[in-house]
């Protein structure tokens, strides 16, 4: 027979707060894994699960606290965090702020923990919560603020998904998750005006899908040949398709959707945008690269 005590043992012991889908999905990973876990949520019937699994559920957010040195809190907003841990002794405590939130969000907590003498960690969770405890899935963390925390719990915080220290500033991971999230929107709206356009014909979204996915693949390369440009500045050398070749074709898409009768809404914007960098120094401009349209989005 197996001891599982002793495996226990070596396990760092941790307290979780907030038990929606995301949080429970990380609860039963640590508990899987042999982590001794606290939990606490605001709705106590949501922790009867985890109790059967062997997790201890405290009675109120101060117990859950108190109980572990290393606090990870994956709560509703920013105001919940706050709420469920004010007033409550951090001294010495490493809590690790898994919430969803902006940079601000996580440099305001970290001068928040700080005063209270905790170590602190945001984090920006690129998972859905099927995600979690699926090494395959692709799933991970980015984590952003004490290094030293990060470092000395590393191998904990693994457990659920991968971990990516991106850097001291607190407000970095909510960044990158918000600047991957934001770039996702943008592909999610492409596609789904691509749908729009061949809807009432006599083409299979189906049959379009793996067209987009290889196409989408294929223009992948811009993320990186725009991240040169903009660390260069240099935005006319080795240019293909320039930005003037790229607004005269814009028309084409919008009396497309025009005769298709969908809205160019999801597409408009950038198309506008690119239009205003043309514009502004035609001469200059013309043959760029698209990507010098991205220095006009800071107002």
């Amino acid at each position: 027979m197996t001891d599982t005590s002793t495996k226990t043992s070596t396990k760092t012991p941790l307290t979780l707060l907030g038990l929606g889908a995301m949080g429970t999905a990380l609860a039963r990973t640590w508990l899987a894994a042999g982590h001794p876990l606290t939990v606490w949520n605001r709705t106590p019937a949501k922790a009867e699960a985890l109790a059967a699994e062997g997790a201890v559920v405290a009675a109120s957010p101060a117990e859950a606290v108190a109980a572990n040195g290393l606090i990870v809190v994956c709560l509703l907003d920013h105001a919940s965090v706050g709420s469920a841990l004010e007033g409550l002794d951090l001294t010495g405590k490493d809590l690790v702020d898994l919430t969803t939130g902006t940079p601000a969000d996580g440099r305001a907590r970290s001068a928040w923990a700080r005063e209270r003498g905790a170590r602190f960690l945001d984090g920006g969770i690129m998972a859905t919560p099927s995600m979690i405890g699926a090494p395959a899935a692709g799933g991970y963390v980015f984590y952003s603020g004490s290094p030293d925390l990060f470092e000395e719990h590393r191998s904990a915080l693994e457990v659920p998904a991968g971990a990516r220290f991106v850097g001291s500033d607190p407000g970095h991971a909510a960044l990158h998750d918000v600047a991957l999230l934001s770039a996702m929107t943008g592909l999610f709206a492409g596609i789904s005006h691509a749908y729009a356009l061949i809807e009432g014909e006599d083409i299979s979204p189906k049959d379009l899908a793996p067209l987009l996915t290889e196409w989408l693949g294929a223009m992948g390369f811009f993320a990186g040949a725009a991240a040169e440009r903009l660390v260069s500045g240099d935005f006319t050398t080795g240019v293909e398709s320039n930005l003037a070749m790229q607004v005269t074709a814009s028309s084409t898409y919008l009396r497309t959707a025009a005769e298709q009768g969908v809205s160019p809404e999801l597409i408009s914007p950038y198309l506008d945008l690119m239009r205003e960098r043309l514009a502004a120094d035609p001469a200059a401009h013309a043959g760029e690269d698209t990507a010098g349209a991205i220095t006009l989005l800071r107002r």
